[in-house]
């Protein structure tokens, strides 16, 4: 299967997010060498098709991550956040 560039349109944007959160997707971005920018659209693209974005190696990175990090919210967590 063979896939067409796109050409697209970024905006910069000031979006808020929880702050273990950023550092584990800022290192998988990191270890993916890739930008922040590009592993979230990813992200967004594959979950706005209802596909995983991750296959077992990458998903292994995260638990490691989530680990240093400490970031023990799930999904369920989802908007039932308070902050400080």
């Amino acid at each position: 299967m063979t896939f067409k560039k796109q050409t697209i349109e970024r905006v910069q944007t000031g979006v808020r997010i929880e702050k273990r959160l950023l550092k584990v997707l800022n290192g998988l971005a990191e270890s993916l060498d890739m930008s922040l920018g590009d592993l979230l659209e990813g992200m967004a693209l594959h979950c706005l098709e209802v596909k995983t974005p991750f296959g077992e190696e990458t998903l292994a990175k995260v638990a490691m991550l989530r680990e240093v990090y400490g970031l023990d919210l799930v999904a369920e967590d989802s908007h039932q956040l308070d902050e400080q």
